[in-house]
């Protein structure tokens, strides 16, 4: 519908085919199949599909399969079907694995999913926002995610942050109008955008259109923007590279060797091919899938719900953690302790003002007003509320108009600043006023003992109007301030334990909080956080960003601090090396989530913080948080477990078999044997996602070191060259083995030490003081015995394998037994001199 803003509200409401009452929940579900899910992205229900296809995708596996085509009609299509069964057992098992983590996954998001109030037939309930239609009436408050583009039918004091789609850095008010055609996008100040949010304020909207049709949809599509890599994707990609550039040297190599050696071209190509395939670790993208989706899992039995799988890896490099301290540090359950005049005595007037606030807000919901409702609830009978100014992150307070018989009367809370900013007078006990600066001394004085204290000191204010009026911010001038609302919230218990279990992870915990300094310290030591420095916003406005990163390193606490200035701190501690996690959950917070590695808020926070996280706590609570660190960092050891393993095993076969290749008259092993062999030394390496994990392996932070990796792969890759040599040495020099033969004897002794020798790198401890997970065992011990028994079999014969003598088999014990014991000793060297 073109030029929405400029229709009125009536006719557009005719054209949609709905009503001020919203949709039938059957015309709904009908506009859903028409219209599709509102989401920028189809659903990937066809994921079953694509997921098998994306087993094949990698070029050496489609060249494989060609080539293997190729082989069936020119040459020997037993052969050729043999390498073509065991690519599609390859990708099937990679297929089956990678389709259950992405099945859990979808089930656990599922919990922690955006709804947005919608009006079905007549009534108000919450609905996913991926099921909002055109023609959907929907409620809006403070926090709330915008779910589409749409037209204000009403508004109060409504303002939007539409900083994603235009640029513009403060909230736009939006109030119901017709404007203009030729209206420009950042001026619709009646139109609502997907991808925005609510800041203050709230409205009925009209939704006209969802999903690619809004604005934020057509960037999107033009942009094809993708969510920023991680450190983890980064690692990712930059070790594919790296075994990328070691294959196509080493593939093309050898195969210009072998054609100049006049070996047939074909058989030499299906060589190099497969050589390419036993290089290339094609279960990684299935390993790492795995091993997030299994990782997610065990977070979510600690009650932390991953939304980004990816994210995971960040969370357990986390060094830095910032969070606010309210309902994380503390119980979150604010109290009342007293409602004092500006002399510092209790006062029932105060304490019924800030009731009437409280009780006819209707912003988002806050643990202070549902404590000042519930400390002593007063008879409001008399009552009738007119209108309100809802809180907002600017002003810091929050205005109520009521009238009682003839009498009009503004009341005012906020932020103790904040609300005497806008007084001019000071109310004593007795009904007598006085200039406010009379008053100024002693009203500070109070501030001061009791943010000393660890207290938190809330204004209360007021206006007597002479009439009904329109209320808007700019009345809120000339008030007569009454005095204080004294609020607590206790450390949480076992708090401090909580953060020594941090501090013991290397974490450090950042407090960032928009109260006094006084009232933070105070909180501070009571947390046990000796020695503290504690840095305002007011200083920090007069530092600059490179000074800000060393800064940053050195302080605790950060209070008094300005929601554009939590980003800035972030963004220091991220420039001066850190991974850095911001757990956040209200309006506030969203620019610092998206400038944090690792964005955590929790499943209570307003809607559009849970869109910027990452991680969502379906409790809040920094013991969770800690416990799925733990997690997160066994997810990343158990992954780096598959590198190393891809790198050092893996790695040595191929390497001696190319070199093998050179001197040989004959091939060292078939195409068919090799991939068989790669099928073998997968299995094992299938169960790591599940593998244990020695404690020191999550003792701290970890990151991706391609460096570190290399020097293993050289190192490990080398030892296993050397003991594959040993046996081609057995092999030709003692039991005077033909080609079949010595094919057989080095397929057993390459994969059963590829199978053992992962036993051995999994841990830095001596192996036998690291117990791995049943299911390796198990895979390791399967391995190991068919791999034994395999060339006894008729498929033995199919595969081009022969019996070998007996006595081969305790010279093959004692060459495997001898590499591990090599790689056992290199291994206590290598994490001696390099560490990681």
């Amino acid at each position: 519908m073109a030029a929405f803003w400029s229709i009125p509200p009536d006719q557009i409401l005719r054209e949609l085919k709905t009503s001020p009452q919203g949709l039938t929940e059957t015309e709904a579900r009908v506009r859903l199949k028409e219209y599709g899910y509102n989401l920028l992205k189809p659903p990937k229900k066809s994921a079953a599909f694509t997921l098998l296809l994306g087993q094949f995708k990698s070029p050496i596996i489609l060249i494989l399969i060609l080539a293997a085509g190729l082989s069936l009609f020119l040459q020997d299509p037993v052969d050729a079907l043999i390498i073509l069964a065991i690519v599609l057992v390859s990708g099937l098992l990679g297929y089956w694995q990678e389709r259950g983590a992405a099945g859990a996954v979808e089930k656990l998001l599922e919990i922690v999913q955006i709804r947005t109030l919608v009006l079905r037939d007549g009534a108000a309930r919450e609905i996913p926002v991926e099921e909002i239609v055109p023609g959907d009436i929907i409620q809006l408050k403070a926090g709330d995610v915008i779910p589409g583009d749409g037209l204000v039918l009403s508004s109060k004091d409504l303002f939007v942050d539409e900083a994603s789609l235009t640029g513009e850095t403060y909230p736009v008010e939006k109030m119901a109008a017709v404007l203009t055609a030729e209206t420009p996008l950042a001026r619709r100040t009646n139109t609502l955008f997907m991808g925005t949010h609510v800041v203050s304020g709230s409205a009925r909207a009209l939704m006209v259109q969802t999903g690619i049709e809004t604005e934020f949809g057509r960037v999107s599509q033009r942009l094809k923007l993708r969510p920023p890599e991680t450190e983890f994707e980064h690692g990712v990609r930059r070790f594919g590279y790296l075994l990328m550039e070691i294959t196509l040297i080493l593939v093309i190599a050898i195969f210009a060797i072998n054609v100049y050696l006049v070996r047939p071209v074909l058989e030499s190509f299906l060589f190099s091919l497969a050589l390419a395939v036993g290089l290339t670790p094609q279960l990684l993208p299935a390993i790492i899938s795995i091993n997030l989706a299994q990782g997610a899992k065990k977070m979510a039995r600690e009650k932390v719900i991953v939304k980004r799988l990816t994210a995971i890896e960040n969370f357990g490099s986390m060094s830095v953690l910032c969070s606010d301290k309210t309902g994380t540090l503390t119980e979150g359950l604010v109290r009342v302790r007293s409602a004092l005049d500006w002399e510092g005595q209790e006062n029932e007037k105060v304490l019924l003002y800030a009731y009437l606030n409280a009780y006819y807000e209707t912003g988002f919901t806050n643990p202070i007003d549902q404590a000042i409702r519930s400390f002593r609830p007063f008879d409001l009978s008399g009552f009738q509320k007119v209108d309100e100014v809802p809180y907002d992150f600017i002003r810091k307070r929050l205005s109520i108009l009521v009238t009682k018989g003839n009498k009009h009367l503004l009341v005012t809370k906020g932020a103790l600043t904040n609300v005497l900013e806008a007084c001019s007078l000071a109310e004593k006990a007795d009904g007598t006023r006085i200039e406010l600066r009379q008053a100024r001394e002693q009203i500070d004085s109070h501030f001061q003992e009791f943010s000393a204290q660890g207290f938190r000191m809330l204004g209360v204010a007021y206006q007597e109007l002479e009439s009904r009026v329109v209320l808007t911010k700019d009345l809120e001038k000339d008030l007569i301030f009454l005095g204080f609302l004294v609020l607590f919230d206790p450390p949480k218990e076992g708090i401090v334990e909580t953060i020594n279990h941090l501090k013991g992870l290397g974490v450090a915990l950042k407090i960032i909080t928009g109260d006094n300094h006084l009232a933070a310290a105070t909180i501070g030591r009571q947390m046990g956080l000796s020695d503290l420095r504690i840095i305002t916003g007011r200083e920090l406005q007069k530092t600059g960003n490179r000074a800000l990163q060393q800064l940053a390193l050195e302080t605790d606490i950060f209070a008094e601090v300005e929601p554009n200035q939590k980003e800035r701190i972030i963004l220091g501690l991220r420039k001066a090396g850190h991974v850095v996690g911001y757990m956040g959950d209200g309006i506030n917070d969203v620019s610092a989530l998206h400038a944090a590695d690792v964005a955590i808020s929790v499943d209570q926070a307003v809607d559009v913080a849970k869109e910027a996280a990452d991680i969502v706590l379906l409790e809040k609570d920094l013991k969770v948080l800690a416990q799925g660190i733990g997690e997160g960092r066994t997810t990343f050891a158990n992954t780096l477990k598959y590198v190393f393993m891809a790198t050092s095993a893996n790695f040595g076969n191929m390497f001696s078999m190319a070199g093998a290749s050179l001197f040989l008259s004959f091939l060292p092993l078939l195409p068919k044997q090799i991939l068989l062999t790669n099928l073998l030394t997968d299995f094992p390496e299938l169960t790591i996602a599940g593998d244990r994990v020695d404690p020191e392996l999550v003792e701290k932070p970890r990151r991706w070191d391609i460096r570190f990796i290399r020097n293993f792969m050289i190192t490990f890759g080398l030892i296993s060259s050397l003991f594959d040599y040993l046996t081609f040495g057995l092999l030709l020099a003692f039991l005077k083995a033909q080609p079949d033969q010595f094919r057989t004897g080095w397929f057993i002794e390459s994969v059963i030490s590829a199978a053992l020798i992962v036993l051995v790198i999994r841990t830095r401890r001596p192996f036998l003081k690291s117990k791995p997970s049943r299911a390796l065992t198990w895979a390791t011990l399967m391995v190991t015995g068919a791999t034994l028994l395999f060339p006894f079999t008729p498929l033995g014969e199919m595969f081009g394998f022969q019996t070998l003598p007996f006595y081969f088999f305790p010279s093959l014990a004692v060459i495997v037994g001898l590499y591990i014991f090599t790689a056992e000793a290199a291994k206590k060297i290598f994490y001696r001199k390099i560490t990681f």
